[in-house]
């Protein structure tokens, strides 16, 4: 069992991970409400095991890795219940940003696209070039090579080059 004061270390580095372990929920769910469930469930997972977070490396790659792995099993279970329909993120409003400031509603629009990419282009890239983590890092995290890390990663900032383009020129 971890001393009382490590452990409040834990929780309050946690608590401090939430705003992007939902970005990356996100991208995985596709879903608000999909993604609340599962950073709620990853945070309980987290601190009930603790324990097993040996404190070498990022604690987030450690958080990361255990929401691909639970989004996985989520999914596999709707499969098997045949629950497997999701509302489309496009659909809802919640990704709106009512700020009239201009950056933020690029910002908005620049995560709308992001979230549009496939699974899992929107994973790497999140992981990479928003969270910056190293191509090493997100291959663990999603378990998946290295080299299809890159490959990923390039697809997903040509479709988004590609998206900003079409934006940019139907705007003028």
């Amino acid at each position: 069992m971890r001393p009382a004061a490590e452990m409040k270390d834990f929780r309050r580095d946690l608590v401090s991970l939430l705003p992007k372990l939902r970005r990356f929920a996100m991208t995985l769910t596709r879903n608000a409400n999909d993604a609340d469930d599962l950073v709620q469930e990853v945070c309980e997972r987290a601190i009930s095991r603790s324990h097993m977070w040996n404190g070498e490396g990022r604690l987030e790659s450690w958080v990361y890795a255990m929401t691909r792995n639970l989004w996985v099993d989520e999914v596999r279970k709707r499969k098997v219940r045949g629950t497997g329909s999701m509302v489309d993120i496009f659909d809802r409003d919640e990704l709106n940003v009512e700020a009239a400031a201009e950056k933020a509603v690029y910002a908005n629009q620049l995560q709308k696209m992001i979230l549009s990419l496939p699974e899992g282009l929107a994973s790497v890239f999140l992981l990479v070039n928003v969270e910056g983590h190293s191509y090493r890092e997100t291959a663990t995290i999603l378990g998946i090579p290295i080299g299809t890390v890159m490959s990923r990663l390039s697809t997903a900032r040509l479709r988004l080059a590609a998206m900003l383009s079409e934006d940019t020129e139907r705007r003028a």
